[in-house]
């Protein structure tokens, strides 16, 4: 919980103190997505060490982000145009959000389960 917790603290001085048109670029929000998905796979992590049934990440989902953030980023060497650009790092933002919502929504399934 403590390193997960680093993790959004991390999250939380980078929007501080970065300033707004820094998030107009798709990267930006691509990074800023990845630091979340870590802190969430990192939870994960910690959270599963301590239950009999651990919780499983959606693997394939967070392959297919990275697959979409790589795109978005290496997106002028693959001559992609800027909205190409822009719907890639929105995929992969999107993918992240999609896993650890699932992730999220098992620990709370798992823990009413328990009660």
């Amino acid at each position: 919980m403590l390193a997960s917790g680093l993790l959004c603290g991390l999250l939380a001085l980078v929007v501080i103190f970065t300033n707004g048109v820094a998030f107009h670029s798709p990267m930006a929000v691509v990074i800023v997505a990845a630091i979340g998905a870590a802190a969430v796979l990192l939870q994960l992590r910690m959270r599963n060490r301590e239950h009999v049934k651990p919780v499983h990440p959606p693997v394939w989902l967070n392959v297919v982000g990275i697959g979409f953030a790589l795109a978005a980023l290496f997106a002028d060497f693959l001559k992609l145009n800027t909205e190409t650009a822009q719907m890639l790092a929105l995929a992969a933002v999107g993918s992240f959000a999609i896993s650890g919502a699932i992730i999220l929504h098992a620990f709370r399934k798992a823990r009413i389960a328990q009660k």
